[in-house]
């Protein structure tokens, strides 16, 4: 149930980053700030089940490090994803936040998908 509602709050997360970024591009800085705020909202949301599913793990085995790794990860994200909102804000360049969100997202879905026992995957 936990790995559901983290991976249906990652989604939220990617859906307001691509509205709101697009709200930014377009000039429209209120509704962008309001949507910046709900994701902020939703970061809290998936700290929490993320924190909920890293615990699994703190009972033992051998995936302990793999889980711990994959949190780091996912606060990389989070933060990448803030860092491009903030920049577009201010019309800034952010490429290297970018390359951040692409690199710490695929390592993030590696393992959360392919290695982790307790991702919907079989």
């Amino acid at each position: 149930m936990t790995t559901h509602m983290h991976i249906t709050a990652w989604a939220l997360a990617l859906i307001l980053l691509i509205v709101s970024l697009i709200m930014y591009k377009q000039g429209k800085a209120k509704p962008g700030k309001i949507l910046h705020m709900i994701l902020r909202l939703d970061y809290l949301f998936i700290l929490y089940t993320g924190g909920d599913l890293l615990a699994n793990y703190f009972g033992g085995g051998d995936m302990l490090p793999e889980a711990i790794v994959k949190g780091v990860a996912g606060l990389w994200v989070i933060v990448a994803m803030e860092l491009i909102l903030v920049k577009t804000s201010k019309t800034k360049p952010a490429k290297g936040a970018w390359i951040q969100l692409v690199i710490a997202l695929l390592i993030t879905l590696i393992l959360g998908f392919g290695r982790l026992p307790l991702g919907i995957l079989p």
